[in-house]
């Protein structure tokens, strides 16, 4: 297996593979830790669930704050993996794998390989839940590694196919998707572990991005409002677009997936425009 792999606990690879039960697969450091959270929850102090981690790319892109304009970019590469590694001991993953590609790569001629290498860890994964960005994010990268991920599913023979495939929230949040389609996850009780995760990317935030706090304020959020007309249930909730039927429908075209979840959603806004003007909006 290509780039760099490690597993915290320092079990043997195989083995640590093999006791995935939930996988994020994403473009960048960090974004397992923004939009799989609910995932790594899931998994955390629990001997029957394990998450592992695949970060597609490198990174070379990312906003760069002063305290570390001075770093050659080969060190900052550098800086960006030892960061996930240590997001990984905190949240004690199964493992996590850093492919180390170029986001050109990710959209390009590198592409093949990429779903190549995808095939290879669901097959030594097994994994029944997959975490991986959603179709509707505005970042070029993060679809790129949405469909890659759905191909890499796809070429699976169907029963080895996961359960469950969801596209979570880092550059589009779907709180516009029309409830029925809302996949609406608790990651409240141990909000000091999901404040750790993220600030550990301290490439990330120091002077430039304050993901640490636009993450915690997201899910908040998110808890806040999502019932106009009941009490919050929970005080953190991520949200995620069910990319299920795309994996056990190979035939499903993504963009008509994603299309339909665009018109439920604007059926909803004019029968609520028809409704409260007396049908004359």
């Amino acid at each position: 297996m290509t780039g760099d792999v490690f597993v915290p606990d320092g079990m043997a690879l195989p083995q640590a593979l093999e006791r995935t039960t939930h996988l994020g697969v994403v473009a960048h450091a960090d974004d397992l830790e923004i939009l799989a959270y609910a995932g790594i929850l899931a998994c955390f102090r629990r001997e029957d669930r394990w998450f592992t981690g695949v970060v597609l790319t490198d990174g070379g892109g990312s906003s760069r704050s002063e305290a570390y304009a001075a770093v050659s970019d080969a060190d900052f590469l550098k800086i960006r993996v030892a960061e996930q590694r240590k997001a990984a001991v905190i949240g004690e993953y199964a493992a996590v794998i850093q492919l180390g590609r170029s986001s050109a790569d990710a959209k390009g001629p590198g592409r093949a390989a990429i779903v190549d290498g995808l095939v290879d860890v669901l097959r030594n994964t097994k994994p029944a839940t997959v975490y991986t960005h959603n179709p509707a994010d505005r970042h070029d990268t993060h679809v790129a590694t949405a469909l890659a991920t759905i191909e890499a599913c796809r070429r699976l023979p169907a029963a080895a196919r996961p359960a469950r495939l969801l596209g979570g929230e880092v550059w589009r949040d779907l709180d516009w998707l029309a409830d029925p389609d809302k996949v609406a996850e608790d990651v409240s009780g141990r909000d000091h572990l999901a404040s750790a995760l993220i600030g550990v990317y301290d490439s990330q935030i120091a002077g430039a991005k304050r993901y640490d706090l636009a993450v915690m304020g997201r899910r908040r959020a998110h808890a806040t409002y999502h019932r106009s007309h009941a009490l919050d249930a929970s005080p953190m909730l991520s949200f995620a677009m069910d990319l299920t039927p795309l994996v056990t429908d190979p035939g499903l075209d993504v963009f008509a997936h994603v299309d339909a979840c665009i018109g439920r959603f604007r059926d909803e806004v004019k029968e609520r425009l028809e409704r409260s003007s007396g049908g004359n909006p």
